[in-house]
Parts: structure tokens; sequence; C-alpha cells
């Protein structure tokens, strides 16, 4: 995998995946999210991948969020064809990063996303962490998967929306077990500028990540915008590391309708700025923010000419 040096010294992100299929006419209401195009319509996460490319991101996210063994086994596929297609997640992203570096010569990186438990019950409770599991249950949850991604050739792992400390530490172990070189970036979802969608202080969690080499970077994602300025400097101290900061719109999920609801005022260039200046590395937005938001995200953050 990538080493951390290879990265200029402020990298944008793409938005949000979902968001750009959506507007490219897809459906997503099935419980597999934008997973289930990995299926029935590859060609379009590529190009999709590929309009962030070209919108200015330097790292595409994998569709890979909402994948699972066990998710895949419920439209009855086996193990070996689940695997394949988060393989194939990985894959596509390459392909996309391939073609827009031919274009213009500038490189690409691929995330493979790792999302969180919650993400695969679609219910929404990636936005509280109350899962009512073990320990143990976790562990061999994201184990299974995060060993194919980890090998399937993308550049790091997005280990993206954790809600509570008990499976950040989980993932953090289960890093810990994955093959040498083996990179990632820990990014928590958040209620406010303080806690943890599951109620525990940020510094606590971000600090779980102090002293881990494989960790590259520590901060926030699908969490309401006004909120990350403070998160970035949190995350900074907590955990010694240089930040990630991707939020969403400001938008709020309602996990019972399936529904958006609310204002959101975006990711807004000028306070990008001042997340790159507390210290953050890796900015972009997650659900709600577009190509076109990542497009004026990446011409605010170019260094003047």
């Amino acid at each position: 995998m990538t080493d951390p040096d290879d990265f200029p010294a402020v990298v944008v992100l793409d938005g949000g995946l979902a968001t750009e299929l959506e507007r490219r006419g897809q459906d997503l209401s099935d419980d597999l999210w934008s997973a289930r195009l990995l299926i029935d319509e590859p060609a379009e996460i590529a190009a999709t991948h590929l309009s962030y490319y070209r919108a200015g991101a330097r790292v595409a996210t994998t569709a890979s969020y909402q994948a699972s063994f066990d998710g895949f086994a419920r439209r009855g596929l086996d193990h070996a064809a689940a695997a394949g297609l988060m393989r194939r997640s990985v894959d596509l992203a390459r392909e996309a990063a391939t073609t827009a570096t031919a274009d213009d010569g500038v490189r690409r990186w691929v995330a493979a996303s790792v999302g969180p438990y919650g993400a695969v019950l679609a219910d929404g409770s990636e936005y509280s962490g109350d899962y009512g599991v073990t320990d143990a249950v976790l562990r061999d949850f994201h184990s299974r998967r995060m060993e194919v991604l980890a090998t399937a050739g993308a550049d790091l792992l997005a280990i993206e929306t954790v809600p509570s400390e008990q499976e950040a530490a989980v993932l953090l172990q289960v890093l810990d077990q994955m093959p040498a070189g083996t990179r990632a970036w820990l990014s928590l979802t958040c209620a406010d500028a303080a806690t943890t969608r599951r109620g525990e202080l940020v510094d606590r969690v971000f600090g779980l990540a102090r002293g881990h080499d494989r960790v590259l970077a520590v901060g926030v994602n699908c969490t309401a915008p006004e909120h990350v300025d403070e998160l970035v400097g949190r995350a900074v101290a907590a955990s010694g590391k240089p930040a990630v900061a991707y939020p969403n719109s400001g938008e709020s999920w309602d996990g019972t309708a399936r529904a958006w609801g609310g204002d959101g005022a975006g990711v807004d260039p000028a306070a990008a700025r001042r997340w790159v200046a507390a210290g953050a590395r890796f900015v972009g937005g997650c659900c709600r923010v577009g190509a076109r938001d990542i497009s004026a995200l990446s011409a605010g953050l170019a260094p003047a000419a």
C-alpha cells in the first residue's frame, strides 16, 4: 500500500459516491445501497469515480461501504462471489484512476471503504452505534472483509463513519492483523463538536490511534460541516496525526424513511482552508456532496499561482 510520504501536503478526496450515482439516475433504495451496482451496473460505478477524479479529487473511495459477506449472502451469493465483488470495487476505482491519469498525468489513489457494522443492517444504526453486539461479533464481521479489501490492490483503507469507541477499538485491532504495509485512515461520525454518535468523548476515541503506525490520518466524515473546525483540532491533538475531514452537506438522514431532510450548506472551500490550517491533510465530502462541490473545493484549496 501507499507510503504516507507519497501523498501531497493536501489531498482532495471525492464526495458521496451514492450522491453522484443518484444524480446519474440510479435507484439506491436497495439494502445493498451502492454495492448493488457492483452486481448490476459496475460501469456506472467506474464512471462516477471518474467524474470525481475529473472534478479534482485525488482519491476515490470504493463502493464497498455496504459490501459484506452477510449482505451478499442474503442475495444468494457465496463467500467466493462476495469476495470477488469486494475486489471488483477496488478494480473499478483503479480503472477510473488509470483513465484520469492517462488524460492529464496527475497521480490518483484508491481508498477501499470499510464501513461500520451498522451499514450492513441498513437501518441507520451507523448514526447511533447502538448495535447491542459484542466485540467478538464486530471483530469477526470486520476481519473477514477487511482482509479481502487489504489485499485487493487499494492504496489504503478508508475506515469510515465509525460511530462508537467500541467499534473504533475493534477496527484498530483488526487493522493490526492485516498484511504488513497496510495503511488506513480512521474517520468517526459525530453528533456534535465533542461526542461520537454513541455519545462518547471524541478526544478519547481519536486518542486510540496515537502511536498506531498503520493509521496515517484520524478525523471525521458524515458529520455536519459546522462541527468540523473543532473536531479537526481535537483529532490532531488527541492522535498526534494529520486529520481527515469529509463532512456531509449538513442534512440529516432518517434511517426509517431512508431519506435525507433539512437544510444543508454543503462543503465550503473557505471552511476547508480552515481545516487544512488546523491540521487536516485529507479533505473532501460525504453524503449529499457531489462532483460540483468537489470541483469548487479543489479550486479553493489549489495553491495560489
